[in-house]
């Protein structure tokens, strides 16, 4: 016959008579009528009755140890208990301190006796005190069905079946069972050792095929560390039973991994719970599709066995057959790792099993990690471990290492915060699906797993944003397939709606990447920083806005601790930005940045010799797609401009856009005309550049167009335009399509040369990808 639950009440749980009425009050509103509960001896008692045992086996006097355990049990009874319940309850345990003065007159075969009765007197109360609530209660000892062999492995058929014939005799009955104690088939007594009431718990609730079993205690449930070390630890509402049987391996106080044994042969689910408050979120242990973080567990002290070398696989089948599994072993140096519980016992019986010397070595503790992602997670944690640390022991679901005791806190703290929590979920919306939008894009649906992988961190597309569209996915969307989704579900938005819609979502961060070169998006800027979203800019708009703008949009990114990159507006993947940072923090000072900024000039430039007119050449970069389908947004210098004021302003200089010099190359006479009308006319920006080729001809240089930043003192200049420079200077041997960057400082008097490819799609999606992994790095730190 299948009862419901069986609840599991420790001694913690059982301590004082406050804790009894709480047990009963759990079991009236928490229970039905046909539920088991196995429990411990109540608080010390046990402790109690090992210390009189070994006193009479030392012919020591016992009298005030024995006088105290008594007062405390009646103390229970008489709070607890009233009438006739209390005389009835209180002859049977007057009865019992007659049984035991008699068996301390024989400790060495009453042994198991003696230590049982705590659980007799904890079971005997507690269906006494359901009783007098008027709940149907009766106490049952173990030992009247609860088998066990010579290795104290459970009998279940026999166990079974004498279990079967007495709840059958007591249907809709509260059974108050007790834990810790079995029967040998021979009438005598046996304990079942360490954590027994737990592991005689899980044993009956498999014999009364129970769907649930709860043990309550004093702790709430497993945590993904020791509360007690880790002010930050939490609760872990669900754990797989393969995890939880890793980490009671590895020496957790919370669970036994022979309390967890029935559960792999017999369907039952485990619940761990505070009997302090039954209220609160507790643990559920699940035969699998548990959702769990990685869980700490460290030991301060561990011993190391060194076996003799070629023996140490012999050596571990033999512990484990003899109940004494090591935490640990390290073949590389024929060592096993125990505790110092069982390190005694453990060496004894390697030396009996070996017949050669087992040397033993102290002072060392053990840090390990448990979770099903511990392969994925090997690196981080490998990279946080000092030079005196045992090298990574990696397992299906569990790493560990030893390191000296005095270490064991730290290490656990720092694998605690870079290991165990649960994988941040970071959001990004994309605005911007033209050429290097749609380029960065396909990017990261390559990247995207192994960019999580490496980061250890959930990176999901949630949103798309085109000029009047957008599509909006709470549940992620596939890089891959952005393009057809996007036509099949893009909606019309309001980027504050928008803003406010992905803003909910479940994240821990939101990344909008703006791939545009929309003023109304960098005008939302400060929006987008009071949501908390961080900013990466292939926009020069709100990078080159006006100077109130900026510092407005860098103190909201200083006082919300959030980022904002810009890396591809100036010289796309090239890493400029990274070299003045590098220069500034080793102390130096940039003095004057001169450069060719665009690739379309740079293109122009390189091949005008006076071969073919200008415009000619205009055209065939436009026929190329090397320029704007209007060309003279890279002829009239205005993007070198704004690059020019975002370099001035990294360097933390006061400028306007207006104060930077601009010499365009569009004559006035173009600059108003359409598109069409510009083309038709485009033969009218070949005189004044013949003139300007011819001038610098005639001095023996080449024609450049370039923009220069210089800082003299209080002085400051900065200008963009045609220049003329000497065959010598790097300019002159600029490839055609490339930006060069020539940096001087205190430390580089004759220039710092930053070279490359400074446009493209591709190369600017990987300048905002590098962007992407600078601020999730440091969000991850």
């Amino acid at each position: 016959m299948s009862r419901r639950t069986l609840h599991k009440f420790g001694g913690s749980s059982l301590a004082d008579a406050d804790c009894y009425r709480r047990v009963a009050h759990i079991l009236l509103t928490q229970g039905h009528s046909d539920d088991l509960v196995v429990v411990s001896a109540a608080g010390k008692t046990t402790n109690a009755l090992i210390s009189l045992l070994e006193r009479a086996r030392q012919h020591r006097e016992f009298s005030n140890e024995l006088a105290q355990l008594t007062e405390f049990q009646q103390g229970l009874i008489r709070r607890l208990l009233l009438g006739p319940e209390a005389e009835t309850i209180l002859a049977q345990f007057n009865d019992d301190l007659a049984t035991l003065r008699h068996w301390l007159g024989a400790p060495n075969r009453h042994g198991a006796e003696i230590q049982a009765l705590g659980e007799v007197w904890s079971s005997r109360l507690l269906a006494a005190l359901l009783g007098q609530l008027g709940v149907k209660a009766q106490a049952l000892d173990a030992r009247q069905f609860l088998l066990v062999g010579a290795d104290r492995a459970p009998d279940y058929a026999s166990s079974r079946d004498r279990l079967n014939r007495f709840l059958a005799q007591s249907p809709d009955t509260r059974i108050v069972i007790t834990g810790f104690v079995a029967n040998d088939g021979h009438g005598q007594s046996v304990l079942l050792g360490r954590n027994g009431s737990d592991y005689s718990a899980t044993v009956i609730g498999a014999l009364a095929r129970v769907d649930l079993i709860t043990i309550w205690s004093d702790v709430q449930g497993v945590f993904n560390a020791d509360p007690n070390r880790l002010q930050d630890a939490r609760l872990q509402a669900e754990l797989s039973l393969a995890e939880a049987d890793t980490l009671a391996r590895l020496g957790s106080p919370v669970l036994h991994s022979r309390t967890l044994q029935p559960l792999k042969d017999h369907a039952m689910a485990l619940h761990v719970r505070s009997s302090f408050t039954p209220e609160q979120p507790y643990t559920r242990i699940l035969a699998e599709g548990a959702r769990a973080e990685p869980v700490i567990t460290s030991l301060d002290a561990v011993v190391v066995l060194y076996c003799p070398e070629g023996r140490l696989d012999s050596a571990i089948e033999h512990l484990q057959a003899s109940g004494l599994a090591p935490l640990a072993c390290y073949p590389q140096r024929n060592a096993l790792v125990v505790t110092e519980e069982l390190a005694e016992a453990t060496q004894v019986a390697l030396v009996e099993w070996l017949g050669a010397p087992v040397s033993s070595e102290r002072g060392w503790g053990m840090v390990a990690l448990i979770s099903r992602h511990a392969g994925r997670l090997a690196g981080a944690f490998a990279r946080l471990l000092g030079r005196r640390a045992w090298p990574l022991r990696r397992e299906p679901l569990a790493l560990i290492t030893l390191v000296p005791s005095d270490e064991v806190a730290d290490l656990t703290g720092r694998v605690h915060r870079r290991c165990a929590g649960p994988m941040k979920k970071i959001g990004l919306l994309v605005a911007g699906k033209g050429n290097i939008g749609a380029a960065w894009l396909q990017q990261f649906a390559h990247y995207q797993r192994r960019i999580s992988d490496e980061l250890e961190a959930e990176l999901m597309l949630v949103a798309v944003l085109g000029r009047e569209e957008a599509l909006l996915a709470p549940e992620g969307i596939e890089p891959a397939q952005w393009q057809p989704r996007f036509d099949a579900e893009a909606r019309p938005y309001r980027l504050p709606q928008l803003i406010e819609q992905a803003s909910a979502l479940p994240l821990d961060e939101l990344i909008l990447l703006d791939i545009t070169a929309s003023e109304t998006l960098a005008q939302a800027y400060p929006q987008l920083l009071a949501q908390g979203i961080h900013l990466i800019s292939a926009n020069k708009q709100a990078g080159s806005g006006s100077q109130a703008f900026y510092h407005e949009l860098k103190q909201a990114v200083a006082q919300r601790h959030l980022y904002w990159r810009y890396n591809a507006t100036v010289g796309a993947g090239l890493p400029v930005f990274y070299a003045i940072d590098d220069l500034k923090r080793g102390g130096d000072r940039v003095q004057r940045i001169d450069g060719v900024f665009s690739g379309t000039l740079s293109w122009l430039f390189h091949h005008y010799d006076g071969a073919k007119p200008f415009s000619r050449l205009v055209l065939e970069a436009r026929e190329r797609g090397l320029t704007e389908p209007d060309p003279r947004e890279d002829l009239g210098g205005i993007d070198m401009q704004r690059k020019l004021l975002i370099l001035a302003r990294e360097l933390g200089l006061e400028l306007e856009l207006a104060q930077v010099g601009l010499e365009t190359l569009v004559p006035e006479a173009l600059q108003g005309v359409s598109d069409s009308e510009f083309l038709q006319r485009v033969e009218e920006l070949d005189q004044p550049m013949t003139e300007a080729l011819a001038a610098a001809s005639a001095r023996g240089e080449t024609l450049r167009y370039t923009a220069s930043l210089a800082v003299e003192g209080d002085r400051l200049q900065a200008r963009v335009g045609l220049a003329s420079v000497a065959p010598d200077h790097p300019f002159a041997s600029l490839p055609p399509g490339d930006n060069q960057f020539l940096l001087r400082s205190l430390h580089y008097p004759e220039g710092l040369v930053i070279q490359g490819p400074g446009a493209g799609r591709e190369v600017t999606a990987a300048a905002v990808q590098s962007d992407l992994v600078a601020i999730c790095r440091r969000l991850l730190h």
